[in-house]
């Protein structure tokens, strides 16, 4: 059973960094691409292939934000800097038509 775990999320000012994590377990972690959404109507925010040579992202976040990923560790993770209050939400990855529950970016002034 494909179970994916955010975490990183919290709370961080305007122009700071955070970090999220994705843990994927019960697939093949090599194998799999996998997309990095936020909010209700889960928008997506960037997307990295199985390889990791493919990487894209939203006009929104592009410039700011970076999707990479760690085989060994089976975690994917999304490098936000210089955030925006826009940025605030609940950020969910995905892969294959799993979802984890998401960890939430509450950006400050």
């Amino acid at each position: 059973q494909k179970q994916l775990v955010e975490s990183g999320g919290g709370l961080v000012q305007v122009g700071g960094s955070l970090t999220l994590a994705c843990e994927g377990s019960g697939f093949t972690f090599s194998d799999a691409g996998m997309s990095w959404h936020r909010g209700e109507r889960r928008e997506w925010v960037a997307f990295i292939s199985n390889t990791g040579a493919s990487k894209t992202y939203s006009a929104s976040v592009k410039g700011r934000f970076t999707v990479s990923r760690d085989n060994e560790k089976k975690t994917w993770f999304l490098q936000m800097n210089n955030v925006q209050v826009n940025d605030s939400d609940v950020y969910y990855c995905t892969t294959s038509g799993a979802w984890g529950r998401g960890t939430r970016v509450t950006v400050v002034p």
